[in-house]
Protein backbone atom coordinates (compact mmCIF):
# COMPACT_ATOMS: atom_id res chain seq x y z
CA UNK A 1 0.00 0.00 0.00
CA UNK A 2 1.12 3.64 -0.92
CA UNK A 3 0.30 6.49 1.22
CA UNK A 4 1.38 10.43 0.52
CA UNK A 5 1.26 12.93 3.23
CA UNK A 6 2.24 16.47 2.72
CA UNK A 7 4.76 17.45 5.65
CA UNK A 8 6.15 20.94 6.46
CA UNK A 9 9.97 21.27 6.02
CA UNK A 10 11.06 21.19 9.74
CA UNK A 11 8.91 17.80 9.84
CA UNK A 12 10.14 16.11 6.86
CA UNK A 13 13.93 17.01 8.48
CA UNK A 14 12.88 15.67 11.37
CA UNK A 15 12.02 12.61 10.28
CA UNK A 16 14.37 11.91 7.45
CA UNK A 17 17.10 12.57 10.76
CA UNK A 18 15.49 10.10 12.69
CA UNK A 19 15.11 7.37 10.00
CA UNK A 20 18.86 8.11 9.59
CA UNK A 21 19.69 7.64 12.97
CA UNK A 22 17.91 4.51 13.23
CA UNK A 23 19.70 3.26 10.32
CA UNK A 24 16.13 2.71 8.39
CA UNK A 25 14.29 4.58 5.38
CA UNK A 26 11.81 6.90 6.34
CA UNK A 27 9.00 4.42 4.91
CA UNK A 28 10.29 2.17 7.53
CA UNK A 29 10.52 4.60 10.24
CA UNK A 30 6.66 5.56 9.34
CA UNK A 31 5.52 2.21 9.36
CA UNK A 32 7.29 1.46 12.96
CA UNK A 33 5.94 4.47 14.17
CA UNK A 34 2.21 3.80 13.07
CA UNK A 35 2.57 -0.06 14.52
CA UNK A 36 3.08 1.92 18.03
CA UNK A 37 0.13 3.68 17.60
CA UNK A 38 -2.87 2.61 20.05
CA UNK A 39 -5.07 0.70 19.18
CA UNK A 40 -2.45 -1.15 16.36
CA UNK A 41 -1.99 -4.57 18.75
CA UNK A 42 -5.08 -7.03 19.72
CA UNK A 43 -7.74 -5.42 21.24
CA UNK A 44 -8.17 -6.34 25.00
CA UNK A 45 -10.43 -5.17 27.46
CA UNK A 46 -9.28 -3.91 30.32
CA UNK A 47 -10.42 -5.83 33.36
CA UNK A 48 -12.64 -3.99 36.14
CA UNK A 49 -10.45 -2.89 38.63
CA UNK A 50 -7.06 -4.33 37.14
CA UNK A 51 -4.97 -1.76 39.00
CA UNK A 52 -5.80 -3.20 42.12
CA UNK A 53 -2.50 -4.46 43.99
CA UNK A 54 -0.41 -2.81 41.70
CA UNK A 55 1.07 -0.25 44.64
CA UNK A 56 2.29 -1.47 48.10
CA UNK A 57 1.56 1.02 51.04
CA UNK A 58 4.34 -0.29 53.07
CA UNK A 59 1.35 -0.99 55.32
CA UNK A 60 0.19 -4.15 56.11
CA UNK A 61 -2.88 -3.53 58.19
CA UNK A 62 -5.16 -1.94 55.83
CA UNK A 63 -7.64 -4.51 55.35
CA UNK A 64 -8.58 -4.52 59.07
CA UNK A 65 -7.63 -0.79 59.78
CA UNK A 66 -8.81 1.03 56.50
CA UNK A 67 -11.78 3.26 58.42
CA UNK A 68 -9.18 3.93 61.11
CA UNK A 69 -6.80 4.78 59.11
CA UNK A 70 -8.72 6.93 56.65
CA UNK A 71 -9.67 8.94 59.72
CA UNK A 72 -5.85 9.43 60.46
CA UNK A 73 -5.44 10.59 57.15
CA UNK A 74 -7.93 12.96 56.52
CA UNK A 75 -8.46 14.49 59.44
CA UNK A 76 -11.94 13.20 60.03
CA UNK A 77 -13.31 14.94 57.17
CA UNK A 78 -16.06 13.50 55.04
CA UNK A 79 -14.82 11.75 51.79
CA UNK A 80 -16.80 14.47 49.93
CA UNK A 81 -14.60 17.00 51.48
CA UNK A 82 -11.20 15.68 50.97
Amino acid sequence: MSVTIELPPESQARLEAEAGRRGMTVAQLVAALVDDLPGGGPSVEPTPLSFIGVGRSGRHDLAARHREIRTEQTAGRPAREV
